[in-house]
């Protein structure tokens, strides 16, 4: 078996399916399915989340430059792929998937209470980058469900079972293979 070149493509999986809630002021707020999210910076804690123009929730996040990225779980991966074929123009998709829409701290996007971990994010910039505008926004604010937190304080993620997409598909993690620095740990 030999190796094949293929046209350029995104091929860089797999990747977090994320729901992405935002709100214009006195309207219903929203929710986008994406895929196409990232961290980018430690300090200041920035991220980046590239959506299609033509998207419903894209003129909401450019006019109010707020939203929030909300992780989802093997539990929410119906509603976050629901989210992601229906669009808010014709939906409510908190009413539809049955998701509560809950007050952020630092920005007036509504978080997803249902989700284990809530980044309320605030942009710094735009980049219109051809089929996608990227934006990059500073996170203003973490909030996290406390079921996860365990005696000591310490966050507990994957006992919310997280799931990701890859290549058209979701997947629950799977069993964990290492820790950061495993390889050069003194036994």
């Amino acid at each position: 078996m030999g190796r094949q070149n293929w046209k350029p493509g995104n091929m860089l999986y797999p990747l977090p399916a994320v729901m992405v809630s935002c709100q214009r002021p006195g309207e219903k707020p929203n929710i986008i399915t994406l895929a196409w999210t990232g961290t980018i910076c430690s300090s200041p804690a920035m991220v980046s989340i590239s959506v299609r123009p033509e998207r419903y929730s894209y003129d909401i996040i450019r006019e109010t430059g707020e939203f929030v990225i909300n992780l989802t779980t093997e539990k929410l991966t119906r509603a976050t792929d629901w989210c992601g074929v229906r669009s808010g123009r014709d939906f409510d998709k908190f009413k539809e998937m049955n998701l509560t829409a809950g007050k952020s701290v630092h920005v007036a996007a509504p978080l997803i209470e249902e989700s284990p971990v809530n980044l309320e994010c605030r942009t710094t910039q735009v980049l219109e980058l051809g089929s996608h505008h990227m934006f990059i926004a500073e996170i203003v604010g973490v909030d996290v469900d406390e079921r996860y937190l365990d005696e000591d304080g310490k966050f507990r993620l994957n006992e919310a079972e997280p799931m990701v997409y890859s290549h058209g598909e979701y997947f629950g993690l799977g069993k964990k293979l290492g820790s950061f620095g495993y390889s050069v740990r003194k036994k």
